[in-house]
């Protein structure tokens, strides 16, 4: 059923599978720092890049719902897997049934719209979860807009697990982070940008400098998302006026909430308050 006829003003509400839309979030508040946030985090159902196109749209469609329910205006899916799978639907069939006037953006646009200036030789890297590599997103949005540029992808299945479990800056993270990078380099050595597809990647961003030739650009999400929230708010005044702006943040989890505090300890290196719900 409609979520609401009657325009709302809230927070902006963030959507990840799992944890690494918090290095997401962290950017939003360092560019936007004015406005509230609502994160919202699936930690009980993580990780969505190896379920089906099916699963990862119902599960997706069930968070973007409760943010809608709970005041958002705005949701950005801050999770590369649930953008690849589910957003395009929830914008085409699910928004007008919804509510009309409210909106839901993604992570691999924005992301898609700064390569033409940053890669020369025209070959792009793309270092991603199995299912966003699958997904064939990333070359799709890219080609749209530049089809000269060649992208090739590396699904990276064990990143995650090494982020999640504090182990980014191990030695025993060398092996792996070394093995897909020099894989993908193998496919194509013209690359010189590498795409970092997944929002916990950040957190290995030493690791993956380590083992790339210095000569290759890294994109890192962030900074390109947040550019890209500011300047649609700049676009779109009638949505700027409905997202408040008291500077706040909260933080919900579909895990228990001491799980959750662990864990976004290391992401964003600070403890956060956070209440559980339940989707479904």
């Amino acid at each position: 059923m409609p979520i609401s006829t009657v325009p709302v003003q809230g927070p902006i509400g963030v959507f990840d599978s799992g944890y690494g839309g918090l290095t997401i979030l962290g950017k939003f508040r360092e560019l936007l720092p004015q406005y509230d946030y609502l994160y919202l985090g699936d930690n009980a159902r993580t990780p969505y890049g190896t379920r089906s196109f099916e699963v990862v749209y119902e599960f997706t469609l069930q968070a973007v719902r409760r943010l809608f329910e709970l005041g958002c205006p705005l949701v950005i899916i801050a999770c590369n897997t649930a953008s690849a799978k589910a957003l395009r639907s929830i914008q085409q069939n699910d928004l007008p049934y919804l509510d009309p006037s409210r909106r839901v953006l993604g992570v691999i646009r924005p992301t898609a719209e700064c390569i033409g200036s940053i890669t020369k030789t025209r070959h792009v890297g793309l270092l991603a979860t199995a299912g966003t590599v699958k997904s064939g997103s990333y070359p799709l949005e890219i080609r749209k807009l530049f089809p000269d540029i060649q992208v090739t992808g590396m699904a990276c299945p064990l990143w995650v697990p090494l982020v999640e479990n504090n182990e980014a800056d191990s030695e025993g993270a060398d092996y792996f982070v070394y093995k897909y990078i020099s894989r993908l380099l193998a496919e194509d050595s013209a690359i010189d940008t590498l795409i970092l597809g997944c929002t916990h990647y950040p957190l290995l961003i030493n690791k993956i400098r380590q083992f790339t030739p210095p000569h290759i650009r890294l994109v890192s999400q962030g900074e390109y998302v947040s550019r890209s929230l500011r300047d649609y708010l700049s676009r779109h005044p009638e949505m700027d006026g409905r997202c408040l702006k008291n500077g706040r943040c909260e933080f919900l989890t579909t895990e228990s909430v001491e799980k959750f505090r662990e864990c976004a300890s290391v992401f964003m290196k600070q403890d956060v308050d956070v209440r559980s719900i339940t989707l479904g």
